[in-house]
């Protein structure tokens, strides 16, 4: 080597390939000679040890057996399985390749000698221990790798350290999270048993983890469990989607007994200890995923300039994401909050850092300001989202519930109409339907007003999509409770009988896209209501019960849940429509279209500008009287005064 010159550098990739050929190669050489050595052993075991063959033709056999194989084995692709993931596809390759390698050899052996001296049960023989001899190395290896053979070691640990667990779901994707985490032979937890949700399992096992019963029973198999000394640390749901039954049935168990129900998270990359994340309460809707069109969604966004007002609130930001999923144009964000519009403006700078988008701080109060916005950017689509919701705060504030509610909800909706914008997507929700609130009642006055607007014969199209409660929105029970939780308790709630309709964010948003999308073009529809399809009301009590589960704490025992009396308002049950509004399927899975009750536009757009005019006399009262006269069902103290017409 001539000094000075420089040592020739492999890449990394070069490296890699070459170790990866040389196992390749090692792993076919070993399943050719396990192969020779299978045929050996089986004409031993045919003639015995002191009576076999020529040696000639003894060896012969052999090495034309091993050269087949090599061949048989190549051309199969046999070598490039890897040992570590070893599995039934790996031995039913095993399977074709050693028939595969015997049918040949049987056949060169015919034509060569017409299989002279080769007993006729050799082959068979052969077959069986070549499966055994290939497949045996591999299994182990891959024991050895997975840590199955530290089993007897681990016999006599101490248990101070493991989690004692049981599973819940599916047979089907019990299986899959045992196999998938490993959870017979993890360290880290002890698997007891599975509650199932088919009765006829139970007294079977799975992967070695006996099937318990059914869910009903979880009450009895945890105290048979802790008779033995034995006292679950957690509940690890398996199944994404679990029958509702089962999830009710299974979080009012685990709450009463104060264990936690947990749920797989994906496994880390090293392969390391798994680890299980609290279930969430999105995950106990029980709900069965909507069926989304997502090619209309698309040709209602893509490459059209969208506004969206209320932008930076829980749901207005949650739209903003899932619009921005179709590819607009360009995005305005409408936003009286410099803090949330500043939030949501960030975000889109790093997941959408080229796209065309124009942050606005105004408000819809503003009317020339909006008028503004809406002929400067001429929007295809206006998703309206801004509205003050708490329920007790706008009894408290009724001027501003209906200054933002209704008036400024008229003003975006005739700036739509102003300016041809394609479709105005107005958010409601179930307060609306028969309100006895002041939020409820602008809610409902708004949504007349766009009714009145979509039959009016304009060109926009004006949609209003009513749903209920949004789980983890701001101000909502959720966060609440939680705080509540975490601060000892107790848990406040106002009726034990109230009940309301929960939704999770993303799944809110996405059927508004998808209630919009099917009805932009469908003008047999105007003047209607679509309703998105949340299943069965929730009893806040359940849900309150389940959050302190959730926190491994046991209600009434460790987190006190107490009643204060319903507040100015509210109502004990919600409800999606009014009891003369006809309802029918949408033919958008998940929505329902509702035909409300409706005024024309310029008996509606007069009840509004009273509305307005009550407003700046700022008077509580008329302002209540004012909008009790666009929604009847509003009953306050104050009904009782005569008002005089405006002039």
């Amino acid at each position: 080597m001539v000094l000075g010159a420089k040592r020739k550098k492999f890449p990394v990739f070069q490296l890699n390939s070459m170790t990866l050929l040389n196992k390749r190669l090692i792993a076919v050489l070993h399943d050719a000679l396990m192969s020779g050595l299978a045929l050996a052993l089986a004409i031993a075991a045919r003639y015995g040890f002191n009576n076999l063959p020529p040696t000639e033709k003894y060896m012969g056999w052999v090495g034309l057996f091993v050269i087949i194989s090599l061949i048989v084995f190549k051309l199969s692709g046999l070598g490039r399985g890897l040992w570590r993931f070893a599995s039934l596809a790996d031995l039913r390759a095993i399977v074709i390749a050693a028939t595969a390698t015997i049918s040949v050899f049987v056949i060169c052996l015919f034509l060569i000698s017409r299989l002279d001296g080769l007993p006729r049960s050799v082959p068979f023989i052969t077959w069986f221990m070549m499966i055994v001899m290939i497949g045996a190395p591999r299994l182990a290896y891959r024991a050895l790798r997975d840590g199955s053979l530290k089993r007897v070691a681990n016999i006599q640990k101490p248990d101070t350290d493991i989690q004692h667990v049981l599973l819940a779901g599916r047979v089907g994707d019990a299986e899959h999270v045992i196999r998938t985490y490993q959870l017979e032979t993890t360290g880290r937890y002890k698997v007891h048993g599975l509650i199932c949700t088919d009765k006829k399992r139970g007294g079977h096992s799975i992967r070695g983890i006996p099937i318990l019963g059914d869910v009903a029973d979880l009450k009895n198999l945890v105290e048979r469990l802790q008779r033995t000394d034995i006292a679950p640390d957690a509940i690890l749901s398996v199944s994404s989607r679990p029958p509702s039954d089962f999830t009710k049935i299974l979080t009012s168990a685990a709450a009463d007994l104060g264990i936690p129900i947990k749920r797989a998270t994906p496994r880390p990359l090293d392969l390391s200890e798994p680890d299980f994340s609290e279930l969430t309460i999105d995950d106990l809707l029980g709900r069965p995923p909507v069926k989304l069109d997502r090619s209309k969604m698309n040709n209602l966004i893509s490459g059209r300039v969208i506004i969206i007002t209320g932008a930076g609130g829980s749901i207005g930001s949650e739209v903003v994401r899932q619009v921005l999923k179709y590819a607009p144009s360009r995005l305005v964000l409408i936003e009286n909050s410099e803090f949330a519009l500043y939030n949501i403006d960030q975000e889109l700078g790093l997941t959408a850092p080229t796209l065309s988008k124009r942050p606005v701080l105004a408000d819809v109060r503003d009317r020339d300001r909006i008028m503004e916005i809406v002929s400067t950017e001429k929007p295809s689509i206006i998703f309206h989202a801004a509205a003050l919701k708490h329920v007790p705060l706008m009894e408290e504030n009724p001027l501003e519930a209906i200054q933002t509610n209704v008036l400024g909800t008229r003003n975006v909706a005739d700036a739509a109409a102003a300016h041809s914008v394609d479709g105005f997507v107005l958010i409601s929700t179930d307060k609306a339907v028969k309100p006895t609130s002041i939020m409820g009642a602008t809610k409902r006055a708004a949504e007349a007003y766009c009714q009145a607007l979509d039959v009016s014969g304009t060109h926009t199209r004006f949609i209003t999509v009513r749903f209920g409660n949004v789980l983890g929105s701001n101000g909502s029970v959720i966060p609440l409770f939680r705080k509540q939780i975490e601060a000892g308790g107790p848990v406040t709630i106002t009726h034990k009988d109230m009940r309301r309709y929960f939704m999770t964010i993303p799944e809110a948003s996405e059927l508004v896209l998808q209630a919009a999308a099917f009805s932009v073009d469908n003008s047999n529809q105007r003047g209607r209501i679509y309703v998105l399809d949340m299943g069965d009301p929730v009893k806040i009590v359940d849900l309150a019960k389940i959050l302190i589960s959730l926190a491994g704490l046991r209600p009434e025992k460790d987190i006190k849940i107490k009643f204060t009396g319903l507040r100015p308002g509210e109502k004990l049950f919600e409800e999606l429509f009014e009891a003369d509004e006809d309802n029918q399927p949408s033919g958008a899975d998940g929505v329902i279209v509702a035909t409300a009750n409706l005024l024309p536009l310029d008996k509606m757009s007069q009840k509004i500008e009273d509305l307005g005019k009550s407003v700046k006399l700022g008077s509580n009262d008329l302002c209540i009287l004012k909008l009790g006269e666009i929604v009847p069902s509003l009953h306050k103290d104050s009904m009782d005064l005569k008002a005089a017409p405006f002039k």
